[in-house]
């Protein structure tokens, strides 16, 4: 589930809401919900038969949707709840049911009189939103997770907001695309930290990475690079491949492979840009937008090395004790153990993005 995007603005007298949207995970209760997700039967079931419908049969089951929202209430306008009423579904069939058809939906309400302020309270039984506000000068640009408020947005357009706040306010975002949601970024970084026990090797790889994957993620982010995400993700997952069965293969850090994790940040920075790309940064802030969200990229990765290396350490501090004396020599450095858990995981990892592989291309 991607973002849903959210486009707001006051016309003469009226609320107005353009929503894009995947209305078939939706109504069908994937990734919106804390229980439910694509890998539960019942709600994959209903999804597929939502995406066979036709355009006129799913909008004719927008009122779903839309029920849902104003029970929340999703909008409030100085504290009063907004009640949408739909003036336009447009689905556009692109006649492969394999993958998610966007939605574009306009809601609008009356305005009441001499109203100052909006609130969005996104559904905590929803995934998340990003709201950009239209029409005005300094404009107001969020994202909101399930349960999340906006906070008071004032309709007139906002109070100049300092670079500090705005790259706070990125940091979380871009910690959250790692962590939980960019498993393959995961399963790269985890490649990088299983290579060797030294952390020379380690620090070369993840500095050549985190170089390229900046370089990429700003270009990418200005409109400057786009590349589709039908080349990049399947190449990102081809990164992983590389860099699992190097693992499993090659001892030492030679001069070639920080050469060559360079070029994988780049893939791996433009697949960070597409996300960017969804709902945009705010063009009064962009540096600050650009700079939060790749230090919170940057901690996510931190944290997962930082995990991963705790889990070991721990893990072959509890093998030394428990081994018998007659052992002890197998297992006399940390290294040994290292690469006893190092191999089968790399195997692991190189599994997982050869199978991301074929799903993204073939399948």
């Amino acid at each position: 589930m991607q973002p849903a995007i959210a486009d707001f603005e006051i016309r003469a007298s009226e609320f107005v809401l353009n929503m894009e949207i995947d209305l078939e995970g939706y109504i069908a209760g994937i990734g919106i919900t804390g229980e439910a997700n694509d890998d539960n039967e019942e709600y994959n079931a209903e999804y597929e038969a939502l995406r066979a419908l036709s355009p006129e049969q799913l909008a004719a089951r927008f009122p779903d949707m839309l029920g849902f929202l104003n029970a929340a209430p999703f909008v409030a306008i100085d504290g009063t709840p907004l009640t949408l009423e739909a003036r336009d579904v447009r689905i556009f069939d692109t006649g492969e049911t394999d993958f998610p058809r966007l939605s574009y939906v306009e809601l609008a309400a009356p305005m009441p009189e001499n109203a100052q302020n909006v609130l969005f309270i996104w559904p905590d039984v929803a995934g998340d939103i990003v709201i950009r506000q239209q029409g005005v000068d300094d404009p107001f640009t969020g994202f909101l997770s399930a349960g999340d408020s906006s906070g008071d947005v004032r309709l007139a357009g906002q109070e100049p907001r300092s670079g500090w706040s705005v790259f706070a306010e990125y940091i979380p975002v871009g910690f959250d695309h790692i962590l939980p949601k960019g498993l393959d970024h995961i399963l790269f970084v985890l490649g990088l930290f299983l290579f060797s026990t030294a952390w020379r090797p380690l620090l070369w790889q993840v500095t050549a990475f985190t170089a390229a994957h900046t370089v990429t993620l700003a270009l990418g982010a200005l409109g400057l690079v786009n590349v589709p995400g039908s080349i990049v993700e399947p190449l990102i997952a081809l990164s992983i491949v590389y860099v699992a069965i190097e693992n499993i293969f090659v001892r030492n850090l030679g001069a070639w492979r920080p050469a060559i994790i360079f070029g994988f940040g780049l893939l791996h920075g433009l697949g960070f840009a597409s996300v960017l790309g969804e709902f945009g940064l705010p063009e009064a802030q962009f540096i600050p937008a650009l700079l939060g969200f790749n230090v919170g990229v940057e901690l996510g990765q931190l944290t997962v090395i930082a995990a991963a290396a705790a889990l070991i350490w721990i893990s072959v501090q509890a093998a030394l004790r428990a081994s018998l004396p007659a052992h002890e020599a197998a297992v006399e450095d940390y290294s040994v153990m290292f690469r006893a858990i190092s191999i089968p995981g790399s195997l692991i990892i190189a599994l997982i993005g050869a199978w991301w592989v074929i799903e993204r291309t073939l399948l």
